[in-house]
């Protein structure tokens, strides 16, 4: 999604958030709204499954603290900046806008601020003699050679899957031209995918811009990323991590593997399954699957008071004696 689409997306009330909030509470939002919404709640919902979509897009920017700061500014200047003659009173001029980016405005020429507005919406800023608003010529700025185009900047949000498999997408262009992005195989959240040459026109013979795409990963509601490798939460019963089992952990995309668990297994321990986390061009990582002893809700009169006779065979031994004498 190119930036300047921001001016018409309010990301804050798809999330139901005020702006000044906190990423802890921005995060605990999404998630909450990503489980309501996801597609495998609500099969066959169209349009559960576009919120769902709206509310990734919303978080993978907001989250991002970068893309949230920019994002701001553009909505900011999209809302509420005005131009105006110093001493008229009305809302701000020039110094207004600059002071977003920490610029100040200069004299008769152009200051770098303006490459910091012009670049917002992926043009640079022209001096004397250019052309169009924004694109420069071989004139004032172009002296010395032929000028490059300029790069378009644009971002796509994808699902986690696609990002670990890889895949062409096809992307809408600012002329309303689509044109196909090929993903490879392990990008991650924030990387940039740069296709060289299919940028702006240089505007007096020199070679063309590129199109620098970024990508946004939506989040998995079972996965994580560990640098190439993948983590995944396992639940085990109580008598499944003291006495030992065999269970069935997922992979992503692939048939569930069968693990050992050890008698005697503690929540947190992580079993490794070589070569089942992400492939890309550098290898292929990990599948690390972290053990959670889950323990009952419930129990009936029989299950009590067979874990009351099994408590009082138990060691007399307090698990918490260590934790107490270092904290001392």
């Amino acid at each position: 999604m190119a930036s300047q689409d921001w001016f018409d997306k309010d990301f804050y009330k798809v999330l139901g958030v005020d702006k000044s909030v906190s990423a802890a509470d921005l995060k605990k939002t999404y998630r909450k709204l990503a489980r309501q919404y996801h597609p495998d709640s609500n099969p066959g919902d169209a349009k559960a499954e576009a919120t769902f979509k709206e509310i990734s897009e919303a978080y993978s920017v907001l989250n991002d603290p970068e893309q949230r700061e920019e994002y701001d500014q553009i909505r900011a200047m999209g809302s509420g900046a005005r131009f105006s003659a110093p001493g008229t009173g009305g809302g701000g001029g020039f110094d207004d806008v600059f002071s977003r980016f920490g610029q100040q405005r200069g004299g008769g020429q152009p200051q770098p601020g303006f490459e910091d507005i012009f670049s917002m919406f992926d043009q640079q800023g022209g001096g004397f003699g250019s052309g169009r608003f924004g694109q420069t010529t071989g004139g004032f700025r172009g002296f010395g050679g032929p000028q490059r185009g300029s790069d378009v900047t644009a971002r796509t949000t994808i699902d986690f899957v696609t990002a670990a498999k890889g895949e062409t997408i096809t992307l809408q262009g600012e002329d309303n031209v689509p044109f196909k992005v090929r993903i490879p195989a392990g990008v991650s959240d924030g990387q940039k995918i740069r296709l060289r040459g299919r940028g702006r026109k240089s505007p007096d013979g020199g070679e063309n811009g590129d199109i620098v795409v970024t990508v946004a990963v939506r989040p998995h509601p079972v996965f994580s990323r560990d640098g190439q490798n993948l983590r995944v939460t396992v639940p085990v019963t109580f008598t499944e991590a003291a006495l030992g089992a065999t269970i069935e952990v997922p992979t992503l995309g692939g048939d569930p593997v069968r693990l050992r668990v050890a008698p005697g297994t503690p929540s947190g321990r992580v079993l490794r399954v070589k070569g089942r986390g992400i492939e890309s061009t550098k290898g292929a990582g990990d599948l690390l699957a972290e053990v959670q002893v889950a323990v009952p809700a419930h129990l009936d009169d029989a299950a009590r008071e067979a874990l009351e006779r099994f408590q009082a065979l138990q060691p007399k031994e307090n698990p918490r004696a260590d934790l107490m004498a270092k904290a001392r």
